[in-house]
């Protein structure tokens, strides 16, 4: 399958599905692989035939939909997004009023774990002791029944800790060799057990809230439309609690239209949710 042609295809077919093409180009390439064994299940002759496939088989959409999610996560994916987190977000919230003493956190597009885990590490690393009478509780939301199992296995290669402190690293997983001399490492249980995944679409549902943060990063701001975007950001910010935070990717920014948001100095992507006067 030539590169161009799945170009022209994706151009095509993503603004169909509410997604945008802009938000594709740097992954292009993993969502082509996949299109490309598609057509070959098919037996046709490329994306042109593929196309005509989808406009006489409305079936396929779904299909195509899930060859578009993008599977790329690390632990503490752009660490100064969690260094605002630690070192601002979390204990202001901490310090907040909390009625039934604990931190809610939502964790959208989860993938395999790594951002819910990460913030449990944080938290347990550099915060619980400070504030032992809050409790933390992350709810981790993913479309994807195969991340979601390897999330709540929390079995990971050297490659996706390479970000991690090393000293985090040495106290929160237990290296492992498998039967093939593979080195996994396992996160321990006291870091699983404040983590609860639940396979939802962003597009379809959400978890109720309410949340004191929600970290929708590298997901709906990058590859859906605008029109998606605010849609599902009034429905987020439905699910905030007062002076909650909403973390954004590192290259992504709020859709245009007034929102009850401050960008904090700390971070260019973490946005407060103004108070109520």
């Amino acid at each position: 399958m030539k590169g161009s042609s799945c170009v022209r295809f994706l151009q095509w077919a993503l603004p169909r599905m509410g997604m945008r093409w802009r938000g594709y180009r740097k992954v292009r390439r993993q969502v082509c692989r996949k299109l490309q064994r598609r057509v070959a299940e098919l037996d046709l002759s490329g994306m042109e035939a593929y196309r005509r496939y989808l406009e006489e088989n409305p079936g396929e959409w779904p299909v195509l939909d899930g060859m578009c999610r993008i599977t790329i996560s690390r632990f503490c994916r752009d660490r100064r997004v969690f260094e605002a987190l630690g070192g601002t977000v979390l204990p202001s919230l901490a310090h907040a009023p909390n009625s039934d003493g604990a931190l809610r956190v939502w964790s959208a597009g989860c993938a395999s774990g790594e951002e819910p885990y990460t913030i449990s590490i944080l938290w347990e690393r550099t915060l619980a002791r400070r504030f032992p009478g809050l409790g933390l509780q992350i709810v981790a939301t993913d479309v994807g029944d195969t991340m979601l199992q390897r999330a709540r296995t929390a079995r990971y290669e050297a490659g996706t800790l390479k970000e991690l402190p090393r000293a985090w690293v040495e106290e929160a997983f237990e290296l492992t060799t498998d039967d093939s001399g593979v080195e996994n490492f396992v996160l321990e249980p006291r870091y699983r057990r404040r983590v609860v995944f639940i396979r939802e679409d962003i597009r379809e549902r959400m978890p109720p809230g309410p949340f004191h943060l929600v970290l929708c990063r590298n997901l709906l701001f990058t590859y859906f439309d605008e029109e998606v975007q605010v849609r599902l950001l009034h429905k987020i910010l439905g699910r905030m609690a007062p002076g909650g935070y909403l973390v954004l990717g590192s290259h992504e920014g709020l859709p245009r239209g007034e929102w009850p948001l401050e960008r904090i100095p700390e971070s260019r992507c973490v946005f407060a949710a103004r108070k109520e006067s």
